[in-house]
């Protein structure tokens, strides 16, 4: 909720230090426990732990949404956005949120009710000032479509999520990582990547919007299905704990009209705050984790990369699925050596990918 900018006193000009540590921590009685705003939002209780292990407080999530909003808005404007709420931070209650109901945020658009009747509309954030009000109203994540609203029926990307199984050694995840890439590579497809914040990674391939949703999803499960079957010691393309234990889910269930995947540099409501970030694939091999970056050490990021943004070519690169396609359908059209050409070495103790699967297996 918006007030006028003299009924309250401005918060502290950094909710984070130099070195990217939470620095916005206060006792009850201190001044950052007292209500005050941010671009002309009131932000109650800013001096409140949200997240236990780093210690943030509310005043320094809604530091970083509005330190990042040059690079976060372009991943959510013109997009339906599902909200993901902690309102009492990480450890308590979080619930997603993708229609206004009464939730009062300054800023936040609903869009036009036809695009997704008989429900309530969607919402869409394309505001710093939007940002600002969804950090006071709890919300630490956001989840856009794969497509725009003024071409809902056409989505504009792939997302794999790379989930991997408890206890999985985080080289094994870099494994799959470039062996998916590889097979992206064969099918004549570019592709970026992201840290998830959480456990895994996460593969966007940029499309043109030609294809519709069932055809995004035919994709995205062939390749799921592809790996699965190519390198069944490595991937499961089935969901469920018991299915990916020693592997990596290739979660392709993000590519079907109404899921979202979590946004680049959003931060994630879990334990450190982990935020989701893109990389070049050339750093691939120097991430230690799915949540490499945190709120604790994301400034340090934004500093090295100065203006320069790894996905620079993200919006130039526009592509079709016919061609990829009709190469997943071939049983002969992928050698068996694409995977065995990621040019990593195999897990220890695994023999090296087997190879194509048997004709017909993905059908």
């Amino acid at each position: 909720m918006r007030v006028p900018d003299d009924s309250q006193a401005a918060c502290p000009e950094r909710g984070l230090q130099e070195t990217g540590m939470p620095s916005s921590r206060s006792s009850p009685s201190s001044g950052a426990a007292r209500p005050c705003l941010v671009r002309g939002v009131r932000i109650s209780h800013p001096g409140r732990v949200v997240d236990a292990q780093s210690g943030a407080t509310k005043l320094d999530v809604v530091r970083y949404h509005e330190l990042i909003a040059p690079r976060l808005l372009p991943q959510l404007k013109g997009r339906p956005v599902s909200l993901l709420r902690a309102p009492q931070g990480v450890e308590g209650e979080r619930f997603f949120q993708k229609h206004r109901g009464r939730l009062k945020i300054a800023g936040l658009r609903e869009l036009d009710p036809a695009l997704d009747a008989p429900h309530p509309p969607l919402l869409t954030i394309d505001t710093a000032g939007a940002l600002v009000g969804a950090a006071q109203m709890g919300v630490l994540e956001f989840h856009p479509w794969g497509a725009l609203h003024t071409s809902l029926e056409r989505p504009d990307r792939v997302v794999f999520d790379l989930d991997p199984g408890e206890d999985l050694a985080w080289a094994q995840v870099l494994e799959a990582a470039e062996l998916t890439k590889t097979l992206l590579d064969d099918l004549g497809l570019h592709s970026f990547l992201k840290t998830s914040g959480g456990k895994g990674l996460h593969i966007v391939v940029p499309l043109q919007r030609r294809h519709d949703w069932a055809t995004c999803r035919r994709f995205a499960e062939s390749v799921a299905r592809q790996l699965a079957a190519a390198s069944p010691d490595r991937f499961s393309d089935r969901m469920g704990r018991r299915h990916r234990v020693g592997k990596v889910f290739v979660d392709y269930l993000r590519n079907q009209r109404g899921a979202t995947a979590v946004a680049a540099y959003s931060l994630r409501a879990r334990p450190g705050l982990g935020i989701s970030v893109p990389v070049a694939w050339e750093e691939l091999v120097e991430l230690k984790g799915g949540d490499h970056w945190r709120l604790s050490n994301i400034e340090r990021r934004l500093a090295d990369l100065g203006p320069d943004d790894p996905w620079s070519t993200y919006e130039g690169c526009r592509q079709r699925l016919t061609q990829a396609l009709r190469l997943l359908d071939d049983d002969e059209a992928i050698p068996a050596a694409v995977l065995e050409g990621a040019g990593v070495a195999p897990t220890a103790g695994r023999p090296p990918p087997p190879g194509r699967r048997a004709a017909g297996s993905h059908r």
